[in-house]
């Protein structure tokens, strides 16, 4: 069967391609093919506003592929992608098995035509899974996640949080998803996050930001580096800590040019 032909057996009832949608925009931010006029008018419009998306898109995808290495080069070879978003090139699973042969990753979304996606193009059924699960609710994710076969939690696992966080609304208590993981982990663990901050932000970029996602349903909630350093509590942060994707430990190919979107990034492990 074809990629093509085990997507069309997933795709759900009811696919709206008028409604703009968080992994779609991202999808074509990226360059991606599997985004439509409503995603792309949303993205057009965040560029419009002077937000940049594209440099930051990319800039986030680079800090994810040395985030992984570098987790991947320590020993870890589970890697659990969280709000994983449509498959992107390389792919986790690519990036750690350059490194550590055999590694396994499971990953997750809550978005069905995402997980469609991630599961006919990534889906090998070789320590590769994808799997439908909502973030907000990190012990039926674990339990999903478990049932796999690709993540045993008794072992350490790279949990990759990135791009997602800043569409996850205080209402939902981000700090406290983030804790009932951690007390699923075990020693060894990495946590790695990015997300938009609004330390240093213009209000107006941060305004025009929550104004063109408010037609995806999906809130934007920029936070303080406060918060998103509150967020590795428990974890003993990697060197350099939180900083912008560029300035998290550089190759010499990293393009340097200064992000116009406040964003951090960082990785901690877990000790206990």
């Amino acid at each position: 069967m074809s990629v093509a032909q085990r997507f069309e057996l997933r795709v759900p009832d009811g696919f709206d391609v008028t409604r703009p949608n968080v992994a779609r925009i991202c999808d074509y931010l990226l360059c991606g093919k599997d985004n439509f006029a409503a995603d792309r008018a949303v993205a057009e419009e965040l560029h419009a506003a002077g937000l940049e998306p594209r440099p930051l898109a990319f800039a986030n995808q680079a800090f994810l592929r040395r985030a992984v290495r570098t987790a991947a080069a320590a020993g870890v070879r589970q890697f659990l992608d969280l709000g994983c978003g449509f498959p992107a090139w390389p792919s986790v699973d690519e990036i750690a098995r350059e490194v550590i042969s055999g590694a396994s990753v499971c990953y997750v979304d809550h978005d069905p035509v995402v997980v469609a996606h991630s599961d006919a193009l990534l889906g090998t059924g070789d320590g590769v899974r994808a799997i439908r699960a909502d973030l907000c609710d990190p012990e039926s994710v674990v339990e999903a996640v478990t049932l796999t076969g690709c993540v045993d939690f008794s072992r350490p696992v790279a949990v990759l949080l990135t791009a997602v966080l800043h569409f996850i609304s205080d209402d939902e208590n981000p700090e406290a998803i983030i804790a009932r993981l951690r007390r699923r982990l075990s020693p060894g663990s990495y946590l790695v996050l990015a997300a938009c901050t609004s330390d240093g932000a213009d209000p107006d970029l941060i305004a025009a930001a929550e104004s063109a996602y408010k037609a995806t349903l999906t809130p934007f909630t920029a936070r303080t580096r406060q918060q998103i350093t509150r967020f590795f509590d428990g974890f003993e942060m990697l060197d350099p800590g939180v900083v912008c994707p560029t300035d998290w430990r550089p190759s010499a190919c990293t393009d340097r040019t200064p992000l116009k979107t406040p964003y951090l990034c960082g990785m901690g492990q877990l000790r206990k």
